[in-house]
């Protein structure tokens, strides 16, 4: 019941895509597609806040599970963990930016807010170029969710995409994995953006809600992925929700 209250609908996506432009919340694959008689089911899954003494059990279980997924870091956490956050990389997950602390960019004035992207930035981009010199960074996720029509420009003068989310299990708030996992396993559409949180307390609850909900939704045939993966695959066949994209298959 509590879940079916909080369960985040589409249609508030596409509303809060329309009057506030320029992110993304997920991908529109609600028509369905098929491949054979099976049903194509994807969804993107990120994590926040990282890296963090915990982020080396994340992939762990990701890597149990054949699983990739965008880390959005916080580049003021790197001190120390510079080898986890290697480790990711090598092993195919994706970095985002996610600015310099965990403070609501919202709050920012736009120099400030620019003068953090770029900050992180630097410090995450070495990373990606160790496996890939012409790699970039892409994504940009704003601290605590919120931005303005000034940040979205700002990240688009930097080659960044917004990109925020649409299944949010309330893990910063609601500190109960079995939540989070019946939230998840209960909500989930193809095209989602799934939100979970690094750090030492909310990363040991991350860790048991991916042990919980990875092999029940591959077992439902979806495939979790990164939020690159996700996009260029609805690239290829549909529209991002809220911004009509050409098919490139037809």
């Amino acid at each position: 019941m509590v879940c079916t209250l909080l369960s985040q609908p589409r249609w508030l996506f596409a509303l809060a895509t329309n009057l506030f432009p320029g992110a993304l919340y997920a991908v529109d694959l609600s028509d369905g597609l098929f491949e054979g008689d099976a049903e194509i089911k994807k969804i993107a899954l990120t994590i926040d806040d990282g890296p963090s003494p915990v982020t080396a059990e994340i992939l762990a279980v990701l890597a149990q599970h054949n699983v990739k997924t965008t880390f959005f870091n916080i580049s003021g956490n790197l001190d120390g963990h510079e080898a986890v956050v290697q480790q990711a990389v090598e092993s195919g997950h994706e970095l985002g930016n996610h600015l310099t602390t965990d403070y609501p960019s919202i709050r920012l004035s736009p120099e400030d807010f620019e003068t953090n992207l770029i900050t992180a930035q630097q410090a995450l981009l070495p990373f990606v170029q160790s496996i890939e010199t012409d790699t970039t960074l892409q994504w940009l996720r704003p601290g605590m969710g919120f931005y303005s029509p000034e940040m979205v420009k700002t990240a688009k003068k930097h080659n960044y995409k917004l990109v925020l989310g649409s299944r949010f299990p309330y893990d910063t708030h609601i500190h109960s994995s079995r939540f989070a996992s019946a939230f998840i396993l209960s909500t989930v559409q193809p095209g989602d953006i799934v939100v979970l949180h690094d750090g030492e307390t909310r990363g040991e609850r991350t860790v048991a809600t991916l042990k919980t909900i990875l092999p029940r939704l591959q077992a439902q045939g979806y495939e979790i992925t990164t939020i690159s993966e996700l996009t260029t695959f609805a690239d290829t066949n549909k529209t991002y929700a809220g911004e009509t994209h050409t098919n490139k298959s037809q």
